[in-house]
């Protein structure tokens, strides 16, 4: 399918927002949203809710969820202020609703040396969260932004949380429940090394464990003691035989903590985890083998694993088949490859399609060096991949795009 006349004003509208593109992504970058800055959050979120209002927006700020207290580490920030989620709406009108997601935090130091983009050539620039993701909240900001201009309806949302990069327990509720209320979803991740589509991602889990023991001292009483270091040590052993990567099972150990002493046995330790699973099955039976690890109440040592398996897999439906290959017909239109690829890495389309929204997610810009301090992005692909999503828009808002 080649472009029509409305496609190639979209393409050519966009390729005259270069510099303002740009423009943005400076100033997107250059508010600090990563350590659970809550001031960075409120100003970015605001500075996209403002420039959305304009095209007919309703917008709802919606209260955050707590996530689970068994998940802080020591050493996060003691902050029990939670983010809102914001959702921007146009849905008058008849035809297929879109629901665009996209985060504003990033996992970079608010106070940090590494916080303004650069340009490094007429190709490349670098900054925190610049790819990912405030490239991808850039373009689609744009690609609406242009629809309007040239009098193409579309029915949309655009949800904007500020916890993804620390599992959205905040605001899955309300991804969720926007998910709930549209036909396609599209979440704004970068695209793939290649420039491509993610079209199936594995799905996630936090686990803690927690074992107890008795204290004594080394030199005077050691018999006496039962060291919860040791038994989280052969937890530890025993749960990382769960993984089997050719069976589609990743588990993997991360922050310890234990006795600050050497000459104590240590009565209490934990341990945080991560588990990436392939499919609903491997989720199943990694919770059963989690549940294994529990002791009794009364055992000593004790042993207790708290688990949260918070973004189902997504697998590549029929559904979302049809919508990959709509974009592909887009970007090939558009003179340029989209190459398909499957990933470990998870995001909220896994929470999006885990509610029965067929979701692509990897529309945003093409860069790399994610969570680094020399992320960057290709500066050509904000006017491209801009360019793509916006054609896509406008073929989902005609249902001749993929399921609708």
């Amino acid at each position: 399918m080649t472009l029509d006349a409305s496609e190639v004003a979209l393409r050519d509208s966009i390729a005259r927002r270069g510099d303002d593109l740009y423009r943005d992504l400076e100033a997107f970058v250059a508010i600090p949203t990563g350590g659970r800055f809550r001031a960075g959050l409120d100003e970015l979120r605001g500075v996209i809710t403002t420039r959305l209002a304009p095209l007919s927006a309703t917008i709802a700020l919606s209260p955050g969820d707590p996530r689970p207290a068994w998940l802080a580490l020591p050493e996060d920030p003691k902050d029990d202020a939670i983010p809102p989620t914001a959702l921007a709406s146009r849905l008058d009108g008849a035809g297929p609703r879109v629901l665009l997601a996209g985060h504003l935090d990033t996992v970079h130091d608010p106070r940090g040396e590494f916080h303004v983009l650069t340009r490094e050539s007429a190709t490349v620039c670098r900054g925190p969260g610049a790819v990912d993701m405030k490239g991808g909240l850039v373009i689609a900001i744009h690609a609406l932004e242009s629809l309007a201009s040239l009098g193409i309806g579309l029915r949309w949302s655009f949800i904007l949380n500020s916890d993804e990069e620390t599992g959205s327990f905040h605001s899955a509720r309300h991804l969720e429940d926007a998910a709930r209320e549209h036909d396609v979803g599209i979440a704004l991740e970068p695209a793939t090394d290649e420039g491509g589509l993610v079209v199936a991602r594995m799905g996630t889990g936090q686990f803690r464990i927690d074992t107890a023991g008795r204290t004594a001292h080394v030199g005077r009483d050691f018999g006496k003691g039962v060291s919860a270091v040791t038994a989280l040590a052969r937890a530890i052993l025993d749960v990382s035989a769960f993984a089997d990567v050719s069976a589609g099972r990743i588990v993997n150990i991360g922050p310890l903590v234990g006795s600050r002493v050497t000459n104590a046995v240590p009565d209490a330790a934990s341990a945080w985890g991560n588990v990436r699973f392939a499919d609903d099955a491997v989720q199943r039976f990694l919770a059963e083998k989690f549940d294994t690890v529990n002791s009794a109440r009364d055992a000593m040592p004790r042993v207790s694993v708290q688990r949260a398996f918070n973004r189902a897999a997504k697998p590549m439906t029929p559904a979302v088949e049809r919508l990959a290959l709509g974009v592909r017909e887009v970007s090939e239109s558009l003179g340029r490859a989209l190459p398909f690829s499957s990933t470990g890495g998870v995001c909220d389309g896994n929470i999006l399609q885990s509610v029965g929204l067929p979701t692509l997610d990897t529309l945003g810009v093409r860069g790399g060096n994610l969570h680094r301090t020399d992320e960057w992005v290709e500066i050509p692909s904000l006017v491209e991949r801009c360019q793509l999503l916006a054609i896509v828009l406008k073929r989902v808002a005609t249902g001749a795009l993929g399921s609708c």
